[in-house]
């Protein structure tokens, strides 16, 4: 399939040909104009700046002692890059994350669901459990980049599904179906995809509702349920306005 259909879903705008970031199995679009805070952030002191660069050097030379420093630094942007750093020299714990879960700041909180996701596919978070539990607490949170971060992490690590609590999906649903952010509403309808729950079908299809970014998703996220209600959507999909969702509805009913 080509990424014009199954990767570009624009959830941050309508633009398909927007710069998109892919990761794991369900693919995540990021794109410059995704919102005021993504377009124009704070402006960053030097001091800040060359803090942060210390922490991302730290992360680099796996100096754990160093990068550990940061994690309390007044600087936000230092503490997601801290963070960071501990990840990629294989050093993080899972107090760093429950930290920046609870972060004040939503940079940290949203950076913090991308680096659990990675973490927990790589099977390095052993008290997950714990984690996604707050992700999931994470999806009322009041920016909604965070909590478009929490949907997506929350679809990343539902390949194991033993780890999310029993009300995780009735709480991605009403994310879906009921957000003010269609950014949001996306994100969750992703999610709610891949972790490929036959209970998340009625939120999917009510999603081929909404506008045009979010069933195009809706679409795709389709792709893993076998039922008579989700043939005959995809039916009614070939008639859609959206050409994307046409045609993604089209390269579903042809697959074998």
């Amino acid at each position: 399939p080509t990424p014009s259909i199954w990767g570009c879903h624009a959830p941050h705008g309508t633009n398909c040909n927007a710069d998109c970031v892919y990761s794991g199995r369900h693919q995540r679009l990021t794109m410059t104009n995704a919102h005021p805070a993504a377009q124009s952030p704070p402006a960053e002191s030097t001091a800040s700046s060359n803090r942060r660069s210390e922490a991302a050097v730290a992360g680099h030379r796996l100096d754990e002692a160093s990068a550990r420093g940061h994690l309390l630094d007044p600087a936000a942007s230092v503490r997601a890059t801290a963070l960071n750093a501990l990840a990629r020299s294989k050093r993080l714990m899972t107090k760093d994350l429950v930290r920046g879960l609870s972060d004040p700041d939503p940079t940290v909180r949203r950076r913090s669901c991308e680096i659990t996701a990675r973490e927990a596919r790589a099977g390095r978070l052993p008290e997950i459990q714990d984690v996604c539990a707050m992700i999931v607490d994470l999806l009322e949170d009041p920016d909604e980049l965070v909590c478009e971060a929490a949907a997506w992490a929350l679809g990343e690590i539902g390949e194991r599904a033993d780890v999310l609590a029993s009300d995780a999906l009735s709480v991605i649903a009403a994310v879906a179906t009921g957000h003010r952010s269609a950014l949001c509403r996306e994100a969750a309808v992703a999610a709610l995809g891949a972790l490929g729950d036959p209970s998340a079908i009625p939120s999917v299809l009510a999603a081929l509702h909404d506008q045009p970014s979010v069933r195009r998703r809706a679409v795709v996220a389709l792709a893993p349920f076998e039922h008579p209600d989700v043939l005959a959507a995809l039916q009614d999909c070939l008639n859609d306005r959206d050409w994307q969702v046409r045609e993604s509805a089209r390269e579903l009913l042809a697959t074998p």
